[in-house]
């Protein structure tokens, strides 16, 4: 873990409650229509490692009470201390203890089961995970895109994924499968994010294909 002095951090939102609300604001319209690049309007100085969108939306959504897993480079930099001093959130070494997962581009994304799931009384008890990716975006060519459906999509959302494991296709499903536990995702690039939340279906290429 990166032992950065206060001093030399990144400011947060020059004005905490506009600056929040309206990162705050974004992340809903993500996760209210899944497959849509939502654009993350910010001005904290965030971490040079890892995707200024996912610093904010955590800058927004962190606070006292949560718990947050870092990925190897992450925990690395100056992220969690960043994050610490600005939300007084707890960086813990396990992922499966975290109600927030962020993990940078590169690193591997841990497995979906073994995270904070919820329980079907307290669906909410589970983990959100900000996961950098080198593009995320809707595109026209349906052949090796992501098809999503499901609540706040109309018929069916295309999307160009450039980032997650080969196996997430599976994971994803089983994360689906539990519902209404499972984990909500939230890609993130440089500066715009796309919700998965977990009442999306997301198929890939030929399977989608077959489903269309």
């Amino acid at each position: 873990m990166s032992t950065t002095p206060l001093a030399s951090l990144g400011a947060g939102f020059s004005n905490e409650a506009f600056g929040s609300q309206a990162v705050f604001r974004a992340v809903l319209q993500a996760l209210s229509h899944p497959g849509r690049t939502v654009a993350v309007e910010h001005d904290a100085q965030a971490p040079a490692v890892g995707h200024s969108a996912s610093a904010a939306v955590l800058l927004a959504l962190l606070d006292s009470d949560c718990t947050l897993w870092l990925s190897p480079k992450l925990a690395a930099s100056d992220a969690g201390a960043w994050l610490r001093f600005h939300t007084g959130c707890t960086v813990v070494a396990d992922a499966a203890q975290a109600r927030f997962v962020w993990v940078a581009q590169g690193d591997a994304l841990p497995a979906l089961n073994r995270l904070a799931l919820g329980t079907d009384i307290y669906p909410d008890q589970s983990a959100t995970c900000v996961v950098d990716v080198s593009r995320a975006a809707t595109t026209a060519d349906a052949s090796d895109a992501w098809h999503l459906r499901g609540p706040g999509i109309q018929e069916v959302a295309t999307l160009q994924v450039d980032g997650l494991p080969d196996d997430f296709e599976a994971q994803w499903a089983a994360n689906h499968g539990v519902f209404p536990r499972g984990v909500d995702l939230l890609l993130a690039t440089a500066d715009h994010i796309v919700g998965l939340p977990r009442t999306t279906r997301a198929t890939r290429g030929a399977t989608a294909l077959q489903e269309a």
